[in-house]
């Protein structure tokens, strides 16, 4: 059973996406994010599987939130450094997941 210790140890911080690019060297459909976590975070690189439910266009400008703290990832010839947070839907697909309101980015999850 996981503690409240062990929750404190991740960093969930919503941040704003910045750039959406194809990622046709994934395995699976994907897109490269850049996502301005503010202050001392800055842009961080996500690789996410979210195409199903997304379009590029629709991803400019929307609040995610994010791991901020795992260790960054190779993926194909692309560094994920942060791990975009969603859901999945009766399908399986990703939804992500997000502030109901405009918040602060670099607001950490408590």
């Amino acid at each position: 059973m996981a503690t409240i210790d062990d929750f404190d140890r991740l960093d969930i911080r919503v941040g704003t996406v910045v750039d959406v690019q194809p990622f046709p060297e994934a395995r699976k459909p994907a897109y490269k994010l850049w996502i301005d976590f503010g202050g001392d975070l800055g842009i961080k690189r996500s690789s996410a599987q979210i195409t199903v439910h997304y379009k590029m266009d629709q991803l400019l400008g929307r609040q995610v939130m994010a791991v901020v703290n795992f260790a960054p990832r190779q993926i194909g010839p692309f560094i994920s450094e942060v791990l975009t947070l969603g859901v999945p839907d009766e399908e399986g697909a990703v939804v992500l997941l997000r502030p109901d309101l405009k918040v602060h980015d670099g607001g950490r999850m408590f």
